[in-house]
């Protein structure tokens, strides 16, 4: 699977679609051209996010989209996922390994170089780098809340990985990101929370393609 084309990356949020569901949010991404989907749904039970994550799987594998799942190793196999995402507090990366296969997909989210570092020696396939403009989806300790660009560009140099943006990005200030280093951007609001979530998606496509 070729990460270094993820240029635009959804992570779902019910909470902040409004009247539409996730899939509805998912579906229309796809239309957009989205290259990579992460069910995340922090706030759904185990089961809510299994029965979620295959109707989406459903969604991605007939576009050819890959889906990750965020966190959870276990939820990413029963769903047939492509992979997993793990940040510094979840099971370590080659756990993740271990129990989806050498094929599957498995991301790290750092904030530092030394976290990069030790991602990527841990086997990691891409970082997610963040928060970059500060983020209102999770409580992030303070140094890595607002790392901005420039933290950006000191992983990209530091490791051979693919860097995936996050924290605040949407199609007005994703060019700084993506300028420092950043294969793409991963983004929340800014397509959920869109009133056209298939325009938001193409035109968060086209700023990210054009740098």
């Amino acid at each position: 699977m070729n990460i270094s084309k993820w240029q635009t990356y959804l992570v779902t949020q019910d909470g902040l679609s409004g009247d539409r569901s996730t899939t509805d949010v998912v579906e229309a991404a796809i239309d957009g051209g989205i290259d990579a989907v992460q069910l995340r749904e922090k706030g759904a039970s185990a089961l809510e996010r299994y029965e979620l994550g295959r109707r989406i799987r459903s969604l991605t594998s007939d576009a050819g989209v890959p889906l990750i799942v965020n966190d959870r190793i276990d939820l990413a196999a029963a769903v047939d996922a492509d992979g997993v995402h793990l940040g510094q507090s979840d099971l370590p990366v080659h756990v993740a390994r271990e129990r989806l296969g050498e094929e599957a997909v498995v991301g790290c989210s750092t904030s530092t170089v030394e976290e990069a570092r030790a991602a990527e020696r841990a086997g990691a396939d891409y970082l997610g780098v963040g928060a970059i403009y500060g983020t209102s989806s999770k409580d992030v300790p303070d140094g890595k809340d607002g790392v901005g660009s420039e933290r950006v560009a000191a992983i990209a140099d530091a490791v051979d990985l693919p860097v995936i943006g996050i924290g605040g990005i949407d199609a007005a200030n994703a060019r700084p990101v993506v300028e420092a280093g950043a294969t793409g951007v991963a983004v929340i609001s800014a397509i959920t929370a869109a009133e056209d979530p298939e325009a938001a998606t193409a035109t968060l496509g086209e700023v990210v393609a054009d740098v």
